[in-house]
């Protein structure tokens, strides 16, 4: 039989060491973190909407302390393998925990400002350090 039978087949053990081979680091990274996000039933970030109450996780790339209009504010660019956004803590200098390249899981109402999505003070859970 040669005719499309409508159901996706998962590429083969060959198929697949080729593709990781031929992947660069921050491909095989986001494929990565997107499978984890998947299994904790968070939402991707390039999928998001703005307003919606969502639950997303990823690695945190940067963590910034900025004062916003005269308030504390400690700032992270978390990142899943599909986009990125901000989430903001107002009135805290420092959260334990929260550093570059640890993983975790936030949950709040998405916005928007200067162009980018971010989280407001959202309840978090931070992933276990090394296979999270």
């Amino acid at each position: 039989m040669s005719g499309a039978t409508g159901v996706e087949r998962e590429p083969g053990r060959f198929r697949r060491m080729f593709n990781r081979l031929t992947s660069t680091h921050e491909e095989l990274e986001a494929e990565e973190l997107q499978q984890d996000c998947s299994r904790l039933g968070c939402t991707a970030i390039g999928s998001v909407v703005e307003r919606d109450l969502v639950t997303v996780g990823g690695t945190l790339r940067t963590v910034t302390f900025r004062p916003r209009a005269g308030v504390p504010a400690l700032e992270a660019e978390l990142y899943d393998g599909s986009g990125a956004l901000s989430v903001v803590w107002l009135g805290r200098r420092r959260i334990a925990g929260i550093e570059p390249g640890r993983q975790l899981v936030a949950q709040g109402r998405l916005t928007t400002a200067q162009g980018r999505y971010v989280l407001f003070n959202p309840k978090y859970e931070l992933r276990p350090v090394g296979n999270g």
